[in-house]
Order: C-alpha cells, then sequence, then structure tokens
C-alpha cells in the first residue's frame, strides 16, 4: 500500500462578509504566523467550504478535496468536511461592525489526510458547529479548540483494518436508481468526465463516495485524486510477490485491486464550485468524478461531463456517444444487479432503510459489498483467461477444460474492450499475474444465458416500478369519492326537477288564470269597437271635402279649354293647312299644361296643323287650302 507523508488535521473558521465574499476567518491549532491557505495555495477553500445555496438551509454539509503543497510541487490531496449554519444578526451577543446583513453565515471547517474517518468526524463537527452558534457570540472558540484536539488524538491511534465506508447507504442507492447502480459502479471504472447535480450537497458528495468505496481499498488510495498532476500511487506501486488466500487484504492486493480511478490526469471533486470550472475544462484533466450544487452547469453539461448523474431526479444521462454501448448492461449483469434490487426491496424498512427489516445478513450493507467484491474478482479474472486464450488458444493444454466460451462477454464485450483502454486497467495489468484465473474462477456471478425466469422476473420489476397497486389504490379513493359527490348530485338533481315541475304548474296555472281575464277583457273591448263602427258609418258625408275637390277639378277644366282656345284662334289667323303636315313648328303646338286625349278626332285635327315658319315654299298670303 502507497504511503504518504503524516499530516496534523487542521480546522479553520470562514466566514462571508458582505462585500469581499467568503473568506477564512481564523485558523484553529496553526502556530502564530502559519497561514496554511497561503503555503499549499488553498484560495479555493472558502468557495469550498460555503457551497452555492447553502443559505436556504439551516444546516448544510460539503466535502471536497485539496492539494497538499505548492503549485509546482504537489505532494498528496487531504480532504476537507465544512459545516455551514446561519444565525439572526439580531440575537448576537457581540455583534461587530463587519456585520450589516440580516443574518451571519460562517462554516467550521475540518482538513484531514484521509477520508474513510469521515462518518465519525462529520457526526463531532455538526455537534460543534451548532453548540458554537448557539452561544450567540463568534468570539468564543473554545468549543472548537477542543475539537481540533480530539482530531489529533484520533490521528495517532492506531488505523483498524477494517474499512470505515463514508456515503450514502448502499440499500437507499439500489432503491433509488436500481439496476441504474451497475451502470454507475461501471462507467467509474471507465473513467469518463462523470458530473453529479443536485440540491443537496451533502447527499450529492455522499453519493460519489459510496461509489468509489465499492472498489475494495481504493477509499484508503486517495492521496492523487485532488489534482491531475499528482501520481504517486503508480509510482510508488510493486507488483505482489506473496499471496496468502486466508488474508483478505493479501488476496485483494494479489489480485491487482483497488484499481485506482485516480492518478495522472484525473481529478476527484465530491463538491466542485464554479471557480474550479477550469480546472475540469483543463487539457490536462482527461476524467474526473465531480459534483455541483449549481444549476448554471445544466446549461453547459455538454461541455463539461460525458456523463451526467442528476440526484433530483434520479436520472443517469450518457451525453458520449462511445459511451453508449459499453454501458448497456449484458443478460448476465442484469440478473445479477436484480436479484440485489430485489433483496434489498423485500427487506426494505421505511422507517429504517439502512437495516433490513429482517434484521438479518441478507440485503445489508455487508452483504451488498461483498457481492460487489465478488462481481469485481471475478471480473479482472474473466479479463485475465480473455488474454491468455489469445495468447495459448492453439494449445488446448493450456485452456481450462469448463469453459467452452469466453467468460469476460458475461460481462459486456463492448464494456470490456472499453475497459482494456483506461489507465486503471493499464496499472492492473502490470502489476498482475497474468494467471490470476487459477485463484478466483473466471466466471460471472450469474452467468448463463436469458431464460424465461430472467423474462418473467424483468417484466415483474417493470410492473413494479409502475407502482400500479398504489394507484389503484389512489383510484379506487377517488371513485368512491366522485361516486359519493355524485350520488349527491343526482339527489341534488333529482330535488331540484321536481321543484322546477312544481314552479311550472304553478306558472301555467296562473298564465291559464290570466289568460281566461284577458279574453274576458277582450270581449268587451270588441263589442265597444264594433258599436263605434256601426255609429261611425251611420253619419253623414264630409261637406267640406267634397267641396274642395269639386273646386280644384273647376280650374283644372277651366285651365284646360282656355288653353284650346287659345290655339283654335292662332289657327283660324295663320290659316289650318300653311305648314307641312310632317313639320309642325314648335311654336304653334299647344301649351304642356294641356291634356291631349288620345282620341281619334283629336288626332286627326293635331296631325294636318303646322306652323307657317315650318315650310319655306308656304306664304303667309296664300289662301287656306281645302
Amino acid at each position: 500500500m502507497a504511503t504518504i507523508d503524516s499530516f496534523t488535521p487542521l480546522v479553520c473558521i470562514v466566514d462571508f462578509h458582505h462585500a469581499r465574499g467568503p473568506e477564512i476567518e481564523t485558523w484553529i491549532g496553526v502556530k502564530d504566523g502559519e497561514d496554511p491557505a497561503t503555503e499549499n495555495d488553498w484560495s479555493l477553500l472558502p468557495f469550498l467550504a460555503l457551497p452555492d445555496g447553502s443559505h436556504a438551509s439551516s444546516e448544510e454539509l460539503s466535502y471536497f478535496t485539496l492539494r497538499r503543497g505548492a503549485l509546482a510541487r504537489p505532494t498528496s490531496s487531504v480532504f476537507g468536511i465544512a459545516c455551514t449554519r446561519q444565525l439572526d444578526a439580531k440575537e448576537l451577543v457581540h455583534r461587530s461592525v463587519e456585520v450589516t446583513r440580516s443574518s451571519v453565515q460562517k462554516a467550521v471547517v475540518a482538513v484531514v489526510d484521509n477520508p474513510y474517518a469521515f462518518a465519525k468526524i462529520r457526526e463531532k463537527l455538526s455537534a460543534v458547529t451548532k453548540a458554537w452558534f448557539a452561544q450567540k457570540d463568534f468570539r468564543d472558540h473554545t468549543v472548537i479548540e477542543q475539537f481540533q484536539d480530539s482530531l489529533v488524538r484520533t490521528s495517532k491511534d492506531a488505523i483498524e483494518e477494517r474499512d470505515e465506508y463514508v456515503g450514502l447507504s448502499l440499500r437507499e442507492i439500489l432503491h433509488e436508481y436500481k439496476s441504474q447502480t451497475l451502470v454507475l459502479f461501471k462507467c467509474c471504472l471507465l473513467q469518463p468526465k462523470m458530473l453529479f447535480f443536485g440540491a443537496n450537497c451533502e447527499r450529492l458528495c455522499l453519493l460519489q463516495f459510496a461509489l468509489i468505496s465499492l472498489i475494495p481499498g481504493l477509499i484508503r488510495n486517495l492521496q492523487d485524486c485532488a489534482d491531475p498532476k499528482l501520481n504517486t500511487y503508480e509510482e510508488r506501486l510493486e507488483r505482489p510477490t506473496s499471496l496468502r488466500t486466508s488474508d483478505r487484504a493479501s488476496l485483494l492486493s494479489y489480485m491487482g485491486l483497488p484499481l485506482q480511478l485516480f492518478g495522472k490526469g484525473s481529478l476527484f471533486g465530491p463538491y466542485t464550485p464554479l471557480q474550479q470550472l477550469d480546472i475540469l475544462g483543463d487539457f490536462g484533466t482527461k476524467s474526473y468524478i465531480a459534483g455541483s450544487t449549481n444549476t448554471l452547469l445544466l446549461q453547459q453539461k455538454d461541455r463539461y461531463s460525458e456523463v451526467m448523474i442528476n440526484l433530483d431526479d434520479h436520472s443517469v444521462n450518457v451525453f458520449s456517444p462511445s459511451l453508449k454501448q459499453p454501458l448497456s448492461l449484458s443478460v448476465p449483469d442484469r440478473r445479477w444487479i436484480d436479484f440485489l434490487t430485489q433483496t434489498v426491496n423485500d427487506t426494505w424498512d421505511e422507517a429504517n432503510p439502512n437495516r433490513p427489516k429482517t434484521h438479518g445478513y441478507a440485503g445489508s450493507e455487508e452483504f451488498i459489498r461483498l457481492q460487489f467484491e465478488e462481481y469485481l474478482l471475478a471480473l479482472v479474472s474473466a479479463v485475465k483467461y480473455r488474454q491468455h486464450v489469445e495468447k495459448h488458444g492453439s494449445d488446448p493444454k493450456a485452456l481450462l477444460s469448463e469453459m467452452s466460451t469466453d467468460p469476460a462477454s458475461e460481462f459486456g464485450s463492448a464494456w470490456v474492450e472499453a475497459w482494456m483502454r483506461t489507465d486503471n486497467y493499464r496499472i492492473f495489468n502490470k502489476v498482475t499475474d497474468s494467471e490470476l484465473f487459477d485463484i478466483v474462477e473466471p466466471r460471472h456471478p450469474d452467468a448463463g444465458g436469458l431464460t424465461v425466469e430472467d423474462v418473467q422476473r424483468r417484466l415483474a420489476q417493470q410492473v413494479a416500478e409502475l407502482h400500479l397497486d398504489e394507484r389503484l389504490n389512489e383510484s379506487r379513493v377517488v371513485i368512491n369519492k366522485h361516486l359519493a359527490t355524485g350520488q349527491q348530485r343526482v339527489s341534488s338533481a333529482f330535488n331540484k326537477v321536481w321543484s322546477d315541475i312544481e314552479v311550472m304548474r304553478e306558472n301555467q296555472k296562473k298564465r291559464a288564470d290570466d289568460g281566461r281575464a284577458a279574453a274576458s277583457t277582450t270581449t268587451s273591448e270588441t263589442q265597444n269597437t264594433q258599436a263605434d263602427q256601426i255609429s261611425t258609418t251611420s253619419r253623414g258625408p264630409d261637406i267640406a271635402q267634397a267641396q274642395a275637390a269639386v273646386q280644384a277639378a273647376s280650374v283644372k277644366a277651366g285651365a284646360y279649354l282656355s288653353s284650346w282656345s287659345t290655339w283654335a284662334a292662332e289657327k283660324r289667323k295663320t290659316g289650318w293647312k300653311s305648314s307641312a303636315p310632317n313639320s309642325p313648328a314648335p311654336d304653334s303646338q299647344p301649351p304642356r299644361n294641356v291634356a291631349v286625349e288620345k282620341d281619334s278626332k283629336e288626332e286627326k285635327i293635331q296631325q294636318p296643323h303646322a306652323s307657317p315658319s315650318a315650310s319655306p315654299s308656304a306664304s303667309p298670303s296664300s289662301p287656306p287650302q281645302r
């Protein structure tokens, strides 16, 4: 196992200044005049301690990594955990002039050299921060100094070989992500750019720790994870020369575990603020596992990630086309992860999700870890046997008689080919024996082709994922509620109909009575009208109107006779035949106001007469022609 130099745990207080933003207020446990932030270039420590969105909750915890040593000569990685709280400024016992806002936000940060004790540190840190804020006087650092002393004493104690696992409960992960849990595990081994996003910073960080803890021994070998330039693990790693099968640590080391995910070109940042995006986008950063709570990264997820895991909606999005086929689970993979998921679901306890409701071993944390360890050992053994077959395939004696097919294909041929191109496989292959398959059987834990039971189990799980029982129960409640409401509405409708019918009957009766009364009134009025007409008819004619009509007719008749008399006298003077019969003169025509009757005699009188001026040959002295 690679070793690193000793490191004394540090504690600091980070304050959010209203004008300067996050800044380190003071260090606890360092000599006067020393500033670890300046010595190690931890300029981003304040932003790591106060994550985005921490002001929205009463308490928030963040986990992060720091490079130990100067920027030009990094030596190793250290790990930080911060607890952030806030207090109403009115409640402060002593309010300094720097406090200008309505609330005060501070974080207590612990920096240690290994993360496997985070579970214990987390509980102490949360209690210490809560007690410090309860004092309401931030000048008193006694409780924080005592916390730093306890960290120093704990670091000097002998470290047990038993792993102290960090992260979310594996039962919760399997319950929420189901088969996607194995996809995430195999994705980590391919070392892509994985970005985790979620509003809850602590849960975001713990999910990443839980995934890498599934690789046995990796949680104790993260000395190169804080900077892509670090590669001390590979430089100090030696090939095992002995094996004790009764010793689990010796067996894992001989089998090439842990698979080192974080070496040169790789980065692990459980919480990564926006100020570290330049590191993620740097050309030297080939792969990383990082987390963020800032929604701005969702708008640029294609740029900063090949795989994004959204904790808010439990989705896994693969953006890189080269990863889609390798991350498709094989039939044995699905059978294996479905068995684990079903075991967890059968023993699930809502009151205590971390422990099976049967209090047994099946479905427990240790049970799940052992299953993943068995899966990983079978995987590396099967890949070693594939290499052996490619090298000695022509010699039947060098092959295993019980292996008729390639056992590595049970894990997905596309995934195996992609894994063999990664850096962690290169390191594994360099320090392991070529015949590991003699130690661990090179066979998938659930090897075999697709069976009817696989299809039935898969269908049952898919139906269970639809939550049909819950939806049917909800539907029953809704239907019963609607039936009761409908019954009330029907009763109300019938009552209303009957009341409307009664009202209609009353209206009809009233209209009938009104009609009869109106009919009797109309009959009397008709009789009165007829009597008036009879009396009007018996009256004499209107004498004045008759006299006016006769006078108008006399005027018209007098005008007519006068006009004809004038015209006849003029004709006698000029003669009756002094003009052509077809050319009457305009001045000899009868007046326009004379009504010429279309009588045959009058037509005969009008036609032969004409004006003397109508014909030039006519003479005024010539006698009339008869």
